[in-house]
């Protein structure tokens, strides 16, 4: 079976994504509840008991808010760094596996390759996804593109990446003034142009599909991500899809 992937949704509310590979079922964060997280699942054929172990971004709410529980529940391992643990405040995880964010690991048919980023958190890390014949790159949560973060994401087969909000959008929009700062600052998250302008400094030769994520509902909005990369990668603009907060995304499979 190919590598596939799927959202259960995206956005300040909750996030977690699934990647697949044969018997190899990852949970990437999970920022809601058990009963809402089931019920997720269950939309995309899985139920929690399907998973082989949860992976874990940073300790912020919206990912982070039902891994421990849903991981008693279904005994399942989960992939967090030191700093992550801590700043989540210690969560009670049986079968708990602390990693470093620049150190690659396997999780039976996958191989993990996490990678640091700048965040307000505490030891915050995205992850890559390599099955041998294809390789996922995930990216949120981050207020500023790095060198390092460049050279991770050069010639993915996939890539679900953050396009948080629109500067214009933000600086008018409803937020207090300093969570205007933190969300568009270089440890908040990044902005539809900071996205777009990523995009332009990678090899896509290989690229199947580019997934738009975390995209703000107060900040933001679809036709404001689509003009941005249509401003400099047009023909990636139409073939952009977006991971929505409710209804997440289905499946995508790598071929």
């Amino acid at each position: 079976m190919a590598l596939r992937f799927a959202s259960l949704g995206s956005g300040s509310r909750g996030n977690a994504t699934v990647v697949v590979r044969d018997r190899t079922r990852l949970l990437l964060d999970c920022g809601f509840g058990l009963r809402e997280a089931t019920r997720r699942l269950a939309t995309l054929g899985l139920a929690p008991a399907d998973l082989t172990a949860i992976l874990v971004t940073h300790e912020h709410a919206d990912h982070i808010g039902g891994v421990a529980r849903l991981a008693r529940r279904h005994a399942l391992p989960v992939y967090m760094t030191p700093g992550t643990w801590q700043g989540a405040g210690r969560p009670d995880i049986e079968r708990l596996e602390l990693i470093s964010p620049h150190e690659s690991f396997a999780v039976q048919d996958l191989q993990v390759c996490p990678y640091p980023v700048p965040h307000d958190a505490r030891e915050p890390c995205q992850f890559l996804f390599d099955d041998g014949a294809h390789r996922l790159g995930v990216l949120s949560d981050t207020g500023a593109s790095t060198p390092h973060i460049v050279a991770q994401l050069q010639r993915l087969d996939a890539l679900l990446l953050e396009f948080n909000h629109d500067r214009q959008l933000l600086a008018q929009g409803p937020y207090p003034a300093m969570l205007r700062r933190r969300v568009g600052g270089d440890w908040g998250h990044l902005s539809n142009c900071q996205a777009a302008g990523l995009l332009q400094q990678l090899d896509r030769s290989c690229l199947q599909h580019l997934v738009a994520g975390h995209i703000s509902e107060q900040n933001n909005s679809p036709a404001h991500v689509r003009a941005a990369l249509g401003a400099v990668l047009a023909a990636e603009a139409e073939g952009m899809e977006l991971a929505d907060q409710d209804a997440g995304l289905g499946w995508r499979e790598l071929r």
